[in-house]
């Protein structure tokens, strides 16, 4: 009701591990740096000696981030993340040098809206899928992933877990952590935009106001409701986080007959055909399209139902950016099999590998309505192959029709869409707030952060941001 409510000081869209995170520092739990705790990292260590008594969140994050390297471009993702798990890159068991206080007098109240329940698209992907991450970089603060598994009596297969396992352990944290008053599932946001408050609220409201900004947002959508009826609503909020990662919109190889109804752009629909019996050991091949992760988990349940696969992608074999000539052998086993038939088992030669035909080096010029593909290599030539269905998995972009011209202003190339891994939201990098639109912040794959042990100090750096803005900041 616009006359008689007052703004929220945030609302978070999008309650996958980013907006997970991010509740629970806004909800009063703050990090210190335990007492006596020594952090292998010397000079990170002689800073946080400097004042052991001040919280992490209210310390000068681009000081104590300063000359820390790993697999993220992120300072103060690098630095969050060293501070959970000091060695984790060096195969170290150091624990975090973090504990957590909950200081409830420095809460913000804050929504978190989400399609789904807490977990966001964890809960969509293939509950026996084995995630990339080892298991324990999937844990958020101070719940370890490895503690909550071993109470389900469970362990960790080559210290990977499996996405169900994810899914579950986020639906409990956020029930364990007493999070769930900021979330509201089943909401589908539709709209955000600036607004001036001059418009919506009076003058003493204005005043009030726990952040006194100039300007506020209008969050518009619906919630889902069971009768599948649709309840719209309308929020205003001082600041706005986009946490909505980047699942929700498949990438389309924009080729005639790509919307053919045997054209997937998704793994599950793999999953259903199996499980409705549409395709079997006797079909004719399916087509995987791609060379990268979800097109590698496409591959390897095929082979485990003897369905017979014809594999296109556009790379060599032996090209260094793909993905599976940067994972470790020993922790990706699976994985590697699926590099071997890629290079074994090519369309001129074959290989040890039944049911399986690799195509480097080629693209899909068309699908014809007679379930044929049409494929050409790199030389020009054509083939044509019968199939019984498509999968194209060649990633995913985010969904940001709710926000003007679909987000792309916000990006660093503000001539192409929003992508988390060529053109992410252009944010500052200690604070993530937009550097186009103040009040405005966005954390996770939209930001370039495009794993959970990193989404963390995103986190880390809007809570610090919104603290100083909320004037919460102890004295």
């Amino acid at each position: 009701n616009k006359s008689d409510s007052k703004p929220l000081p945030i609302v978070i869209i999008g309650n996958g591990p980013s907006g997970i995170c991010l509740s629970y520092l806004l909800s009063g739990y703050v990090p210190y740096i335990k007492k006596g705790s020594i952090h292998p990292h010397p000079i990170l260590h002689r800073k946080l000696e400097e004042t052991p008594e001040v919280s992490i969140i209210d310390q000068d994050l681009e000081y104590l981030s300063e000359g820390l390297e790993g697999r993220s471009q992120s300072p103060v993702a690098l630095l969050f993340d060293t501070l959970q798990r000091p060695d984790t890159d060096f195969g170290g068991t150091v624990d975090s040098v973090l504990t957590w206080w909950n200081e409830t007098n420095r809460a913000i109240p804050h929504l978190v809206l989400g399609r789904n329940p807490p977990g966001g698209a964890w809960h969509f992907i293939e509950g026996s899928m084995i995630t990339l991450s080892q298991g324990e970089w999937m844990g958020l603060p101070d719940l370890p992933f490895k503690d909550w598994l071993r109470k389900k009596r469970r362990g960790l297969r080559n210290n990977r877990a499996t996405a169900e396992d994810i899914a579950q352990y986020y639906l409990h944290y956020v029930a364990k952590k007493g999070l769930q008053k900021n979330f509201i599932c089943g909401t589908v946001v539709t709209s955000v935009r600036k607004r001036n408050n001059d418009s919506f609220f009076p003058e003493k409201e204005k005043e009030d106001d726990q952040f006194a900004s100039g300007n506020l947002f209008q969050v518009d959508g619906f919630i889902k409701n069971m009768s599948d009826g649709q309840q719209p609503f309308s929020i205003y909020a001082e600041n706005v986080v986009l946490a909505t990662g980047t699942y929700d919109s498949p990438t389309k190889l924009k080729v005639h007959g790509e919307d053919l109804p045997f054209v997937h752009h998704k793994l599950s629909a793999l999953e259903e055909a199996v499980k409705n019996k549409r395709i079997s050991m006797t079909s004719d091949p399916i087509l995987i399209v791609g060379a990268g992760l979800t097109a590698a988990d496409a591959i390897l349940f095929a082979h485990h139902f003897s369905i017979p696969v014809i594999h296109v992608f556009r790379r060599r074999v032996n090209d260094p950016g793909l993905i599976f000539n940067q994972l470790p052998q020993m922790m990706y086993p699976e994985y590697h099999k699926v590099h071997q038939m890629m290079k074994e088992q090519s369309v001129a030669c074959a290989g040890p590998y039944e049911c399986y035909i690799s195509l480097p080096e080629h693209h899909v010029l068309s699908f014809r309505g007679n379930k044929k593909c049409v494929v050409q290599d790199k030389n020009g030539h054509q083939k044509v192959f019968n199939i019984s269905l498509a999968f194209v998995l060649i990633g995913s972009n985010p969904n940001l029709s709710f926000l003007p011209n679909n987000g792309t202003d916000l990006a660093i190339d503000n001539e192409q869409p929003v992508n988390s891994k060529r053109n992410p939201i252009n944010v500052n990098p200690f604070t993530y707030e937009c550097v186009q639109e103040k009040g405005l912040y966005a954390i996770g794959p939209l930001a370039g952060d495009n794993f959970v042990r990193f989404v963390q100090g995103g986190a880390l750096a809007i809570a610090s941001s919104l603290l100083k803005k909320a004037n919460k900041n102890p004295p």
